[in-house]
């Protein structure tokens, strides 16, 4: 009798796996819900009982046959199912699901595809509900997008059909436990010490900062780095949408926006909680990114007192992040001439951070750039600092070299009025640290 359920547990399909692991989530569930477990002793509970749950079963299957299940089963009752151990993978940076058979991961910038899969849909769906649900959000044939945090602060975005016409999707981008430094960034080659140094001194004094990048080019880690220079003791607003920022500073307040009700009613979004911000006597105000209307009362708070704000944008360059904000701007609803536009954005930044990820993966700060006023109809824009970019490996890896263009910016009065004498050799290319300490 062992021989054949031995060779039937051997003959069994996919769909008959997908069965079994059904019957032994449902019959755990059931035991949960009859025996009124507390929440403090659910996983304790599950982990005690899935083994005598299989045994109903009459199953017999090899050992670690038998292991691999009760892992998903768990994985599926307890954890994010497939993708558990994806999120559990220090080195893998973001998880992507494209339906329940098609899972790529990003792995030191390299995107590779994952053997884990999901049963079908049904199963992706359970999983965006274990994620959603507790938030108080929800994804349906209604609204078939959400974005939402797992606890660890991982930001996730989640499509279902219809709109996910190849099945329900899955977009999560990890949180990183162990924050990154800026000397983090140097190792990595992402900086050098003179832009970093240049950074925190325009910090510091109070300059107002834009990050421009691509998606995924690393914009909220690096506005993450920029704004620990900010000085203890200074009151800080951060204003996201999915909360990522971990300032280490002790006077933190932050805001998240919130989705609409059931009924699309009270929603908080990011220009609400940015005017709203006026009202707390911020000395700072970092907003995790402009993508609206939003733009001009951020604009205007750094132009009536508000300096030091730091912010991010979607944009390749920095005269694409200037375009991006005055089309931004215009989004706010208010009509005003362009060139009204460009004044109060010229006024308001005075540096453009650009950081790009490149084609080998690696994220860069490949453009440190000033905003030097107006002339005529047109916003001056001067590079301090560039990436230039001189080859391809065989292995694909970028080649090239972060120097200073040897342009010392306008600005540089106002640096020193704050305490910042940058010698002349921080803007000179070839020029080493120690150099920099001998001024």
């Amino acid at each position: 009798m062992n021989k054949q359920i031995q060779g039937a547990a051997q003959r069994l399909t996919g769909q008959d796996l997908v069965r079994l692991k059904k019957y032994l989530a449902d019959n755990l569930l059931r035991a949960l819900e009859t025996e009124g477990i507390d929440a403090s002793q659910r996983v304790a509970f599950i982990q005690q009982n899935i083994g005598r749950v299989f045994e109903t079963t009459q199953l017999k299957f090899p050992e670690d046959l038998k292991k691999e299940i009760f892992k998903q089963v768990l994985n599926d009752l307890l954890g994010y199912g497939p993708i558990q151990p994806l999120l559990d993978d220090p080195d893998v940076s973001e998880i992507m699901v494209n339906g329940p058979k098609k899972i790529f991961v990003e792995k030191s910038g390299r995107l590779t595809k994952s053997e884990i899969t999901f049963d079908d849909d049904d199963h992706v769906v359970r999983i965006i509900d274990r994620i959603v649900l507790p938030l108080g959000r929800r994804v349906d044939f209604d609204s078939p997008t959400v974005d939402a945090r797992l606890p660890d602060g991982s930001r996730v975005n989640a499509v279902v059909r219809p709109v996910a016409i190849d099945g329900p999707s899955i977009t999560i981008r990890k949180f990183m436990k162990d924050k990154l430094k800026v000397d983090d960034l140097i190792g990595f080659g992402s900086i050098t010490r003179q832009m970093a140094d240049f950074l925190e001194a325009c910090v510091k004094a109070r300059f107002n900062i834009v990050i421009s990048g691509g998606t995924g080019s690393g914009k909220t880690t690096l506005l993450n780095i920029v704004s620990g220079f900010i000085p203890e003791g200074e009151r800080i607003v951060t204003i996201e949408d999915a909360a990522e920022l971990q300032l280490q500073q002790d006077h933190v307040m932050r805001m998240e926006t919130k989705p609409a009700n059931s009924e699309g009613m009270n929603a908080i979004s990011v220009r609400d909680l940015v005017k709203n911000s006026l009202r707390m006597r911020p000395d700072r105000i970092v907003v995790g990114e402009v993508r609206g209307g939003e733009a001009l009362d951020m604009l205007q708070a750094m132009n009536t007192g508000h300096d030091g704000s730091l912010t991010t944008v979607h944009a390749n360059s920095p005269r694409d992040a200037l375009s991006r904000l005055e089309t931004l701007v215009l989004m706010a609803g208010m009509d005003l001439p362009l060139k009204v536009v460009r004044q109060q954005i010229s006024s308001a930044v005075d540096l453009i951070v650009q950081q790009s990820r490149l084609k080998d993966g690696k994220r860069k700060v490949t453009g440190i750039t000033e905003v030097a006023g107006m002339e005529g109809d047109v916003i001056v824009l001067t590079d301090i600092f560039k990436f230039n970019q001189t080859g391809v490996t065989q292995d694909g890896d970028v080649l090239g070299e972060l120097t200073p263009t040897g342009i010392r910016p306008n600005f540089t009065p106002r640096l020193e009025a704050a305490g910042f004498k940058l010698g002349a050799e921080i803007f000179m290319a070839g020029k080493s640290r120690e150099s920099m300490s001998r001024r």
